[in-house]
């Protein structure tokens, strides 16, 4: 087992082992009645987050590189045999996604190229079933599933019109002319789209593996351009070590690819064909790092991050078993960086998001139970200072048990008219964040672009439509600071006038969803800035990438929705728990005096029994404490620990 998969196996551990925590902290604080609306929505969340985590590993390069031979040799070298299709010539002719869904059977989803005609993107086809091919695949079947996979590499010839429609051919662009044949008609992939729902292990855990085409597709495929690469958390960038940097390469790698940032990493592949007999080691491996100085000069990349590979080699020395051909083909040292760097990364992101709403919910379960412990402590002072005393003392207590449920209730009934202003400005947050609003400036959008005849109104029309996004989210932004600032007001009051363990509500903001709708103009702008369309004005395609501009917004707006309303279902509820605690607390306390003051032989009964429920509530706080720690220690633990365990 390469230490790849090992480290991704116990990256997988982890998350199930934090969710396993989770849940028995779910099952204490329910246990204790600590619970609440506000606690079970954020931990569903956490759940949720939790389960549909992915890794994905986009693999670009131009045809001819050696991307499906790398991926088999990474990850599917323990089928004894290569998984998917791998031979001279482009091999992968439309973007594929491996992945596993268990909603669905093992099989392979094909989006037909037919659908490029439309104006809808592949991830809104993804939401219509009836739309893809679906094959069946055996994963028990070797050669059944290499059948299989060979359809991402079927084409077929249309008319030059027909492919222009798609915007697979550009007729101002003069090297297009030579793939027209004498029937006038040029070849093109067979698919738009491929999804691979298989069962491997890898895939099981979250794995998400992206094979791409070659420079051309990217060119004109919006979903690699806008969604796929850039969230991928690695890039690997194949090159052939036998023809270096060509031009084509260092457009790829400028204009979709480039960075430094963790995950953007270089593969020279085949080192095996300056392997010489005629040369010693030593020759060889001056040659290899003197391609390896090139490769970085051209792309202004550090030499660290390009990896010299082979990777049939590897796979060879993988399934023969041969640790001296697989240390040769220098796979290993890929494999070691991808796993200390990638896995290691992917981890403390989903370790910061969840360790905020962990601590968030903690401290709001904290609070409620040191409530209830203050409330007791409160009662038995109460009682313990009514041994001895007259009837009129007793009275008094009771008449300012009175006053303090007056003043309290008072301020209820000024927290109903917070209420009314918070449904308000609720409403008012998605005037501008509404689905139906992005509906309406998408629309206006493409009226737009439709009626421009010139490149300049095209550009203008996606122009405004990003800018009319960013006004609608800050204006949303507002609305939602808004909240906050008036929810902060009214914790601080109840926390001040009445003794309520309240922090300052859960703090919110839409920045990461404007910096998102920056990231999309960014990758737009650099498709079509003003000297791309001077040089490629293809109106067809540009529409078609806006298509998917506008799927990627909405998926982006669909989970800031989601997000506001979550929030705003959550951030009275610390609030509401500790005043209907803080209601039940002055009924008790009423009560218990009511009784003293009737009958005078139940004090010490009543006092008791409140030291008895004062060992319960101590014995609760710990059990909560040692579930609550328990959940923290399980998300800080490293991949150490697991590696012994394993």
């Amino acid at each position: 087992m390469s230490d790849l998969v090992q480290i991704f196996q116990q990256y997988s551990g982890w998350r199930e082992a934090v969710a396993t925590a989770l849940s028995h902290y779910q099952g204490c604080i329910d246990a204790a009645a600590l619970a609440d609306a506000g606690s079970d929505e954020r931990i569903n969340q956490l759940r949720a987050r939790l389960a549909q985590d992915k890794l994905s590993i986009a693999f670009v390069a131009e045809f001819s590189r050696g991307k499906s031979e790398l991926i088999n040799a990474i990850f599917f070298a323990d089928y004894g045999r290569r998984i998917l299709p791998s031979s001279a010539g482009r091999t992968t002719m439309c973007p594929t996604e491996l992945m596993y869904d268990e909603t669905f059977p093992p099989c392979i989803r094909l989006l037909p190229i037919e659908t490029r005609a439309e104006s809808r993107s592949t991830s809104d086809f993804k939401e219509q079933p009836q739309i893809w091919t679906v094959l069946p695949l055996d994963p028990s079947c070797a050669d059944g599933m290499l059948d299989a996979f060979r359809q991402v590499s079927l084409t077929k010839r249309v008319p030059v019109d027909e492919a222009a429609l798609y915007g697979l051919f550009d007729p101002q662009d003069p090297d297009a002319a030579g793939s027209v044949d004498a029937e006038g008609t040029v070849e093109i992939s067979l698919w738009r789209h491929a999804i691979v729902n298989f069962p491997h292990p890898l895939l099981r855990q979250g794995l998400v593996i992206i094979d791409t085409p070659g420079l051309n597709a990217i060119g004109t495929e919006p979903e690699l351009t806008l969604n796929l690469i850039p969230n991928a958390d690695a890039v690997l960038f194949v090159l052939a070590a036998d023809t270096g940097v060509t031009k084509s390469d260092i457009t790829l790698w400028r204009d979709h690819i480039g960075g430094t940032g963790a995950g953007r990493l270089v593969v020279m592949n085949k080192i095996d064909s300056m392997w010489d007999e005629l040369r010693s080691d030593e020759q060889v491996t001056q040659q290899i790092d003197a391609q390896v100085d090139t490769v970085a000069a051209a792309l202004r990349l550090e030499k660290a991050r390009i990896f010299p590979v082979s990777a049939q080699k590897g796979l060879v020395g993988k399934i023969q078993n041969d640790p001296a051909l697989l240390a040769k083909s220098r796979l290993p040292l890929l494999e070691n960086a991808l796993s200390h760097e990638l896995i290691p990364a992917r981890r403390e992101i989903v370790r910061e998001l969840l360790a905020h709403d962990i601590g968030a919910l903690a401290a709001s379960r904290q609070a409620l139970i040191d409530a209830r412990l203050r409330n007791v402590v409160g009662q038995l002072f109460e009682l313990k200072s009514l041994r001895g005393k007259n009837q009129k003392i007793v009275e008094h207590m009771m008449n300012r048990i009175d006053v303090e449920k007056k003043e309290f209730d008072a301020s209820l009934f000024k927290l109903q008219a917070t209420r009314g202003v918070f449904a308000r400005l609720s409403n008012e947050v998605f005037t501008s964040l509404g689905m139906n609003i992005l509906k309406r400036d998408t629309r206006l959008a493409r009226e737009a672009m439709d009626s421009s005849f010139f490149s300049a109104g095209l550009r203008q029309a996606v122009r405004q439509f990003f800018q009319q996004l960013q006004a609608n989210l800050i204006l949303s932004g507002q609305k939602t600071d808004e909240i906050s600032e008036m929810m902060t007001v009214m914790y601080r009051k109840f926390s001040t006038e009445h003794g309520l363990a309240v922090s300052t509500p859960m703090p919110f903001s839409l920045d990461k969803y404007r910096k998102e709708i920056m990231l999309i103009e960014t990758i737009y702008q650099k498709q079509f800035g003003a000297a791309a369309m001077m040089t490629m004005p293809q109106v067809a395609l540009m529409q078609k990438f806006f298509d998917s501009i506008a799927s990627r917004v909405k998926q982006s707006f669909a989970l800031a929705n989601r997000d506001v309303e979550t929030w705003l279902k959550v951030v009275m509820a610390p609030l509401e728990a500790q005043i209907q605690e803080h209601k039940l607390q002055l009924k008790r306390r009423k009560q218990s005096i009511a009784r003293i003051h009737t009958a005078t032989d139940t004090l010490e009964e009543k006092v008791d029994s409140l030291e008895i429920l004062q060992a319960e509530l101590d014995a609760i706080k710990a059990r909560v404490n040692a579930s609550e720690l328990a959940l923290k220690q399980t998300l800080a633990t490293d991949f150490a620990p697991l590696r012994v365990a394993a």
